[in-house]
């Protein structure tokens, strides 16, 4: 029988991949999509920004000492889909891959932006946990966080694979593909916007 540990990894992992809730997924994919394959630091490091950010929320939502609207974090998280997307096409980027500033801050909207998608992972989270003490509640944040960030590791392998695969094979253009990346995340996040209950 598994422990609350080991359910709570699983929930995390299941939840960051799962496909029906691909707003998040939509989101590190559109994080990740200015690094190429040799950049996998970096972008472990965006990963572990964002997962920072929503274990903030995430914490804060247990502990039930903020509670947040399901209608308003509906509309943010495509919102903050949409904004990783028109930034990632505004960034500029040097000839010689050394990243500047605008792309630098690519880790604090994660971090941010973390705190949103914190907010949807809380009601998630909620509807599954435990009672318990507060050392019992925090080993099941822990758990659930590190599967999160399992997950969110295993779709920036994905992506960086793609994109490896996108240039190197495809010979398709960085840039091209940054465009082709951020404007149907952009897309796909204005109809998520659309379709929420908040106007």
């Amino acid at each position: 029988m598994q422990n609350a540990f080991e359910i709570y990894l699983a929930l995390g992992f299941e939840h960051i991949i799962d496909i029906s809730a691909y707003d998040h997924i939509l989101f590190i994919i559109a994080l990740c999509a200015i690094y190429q394959l040799f950049e996998w630091k970096k972008a472990a490091i965006l990963a572990t920004a964002f997962t920072i950010g929503h274990s903030v929320t995430l914490a804060l939502a247990a502990f039930d000492i903020l509670t947040f609207p399901s209608q308003v974090i509906e509309f943010l998280i495509p919102v903050t889909i949409f904004i990783t997307a028109i930034y990632n096409v505004l960034s500029k980027r040097k000839l010689d891959n050394n990243v500047t500033k605008w792309v630098n801050l690519n880790y604090l909207l994660a971090l941010v932006f973390g705190f949103i998608h914190g907010m949807g992972f809380s009601n998630y989270f909620k509807s599954t946990q435990f009672p318990g003490q507060v050392n019992e509640v925090v080993s099941q944040l822990f758990a659930f966080n590190l599967g999160v960030e399992i997950g969110q590791l295993l779709i920036i392998t994905f992506i960086l694979a793609t994109s490896f695969i996108a240039f190197n094979i495809l010979k398709i253009k960085q840039r091209e593909w940054n465009l082709f990346i951020s404007g149907a995340a952009a897309g796909v996040a204005i109809i998520l916007m659309m379709e929420t209950k908040f106007w």
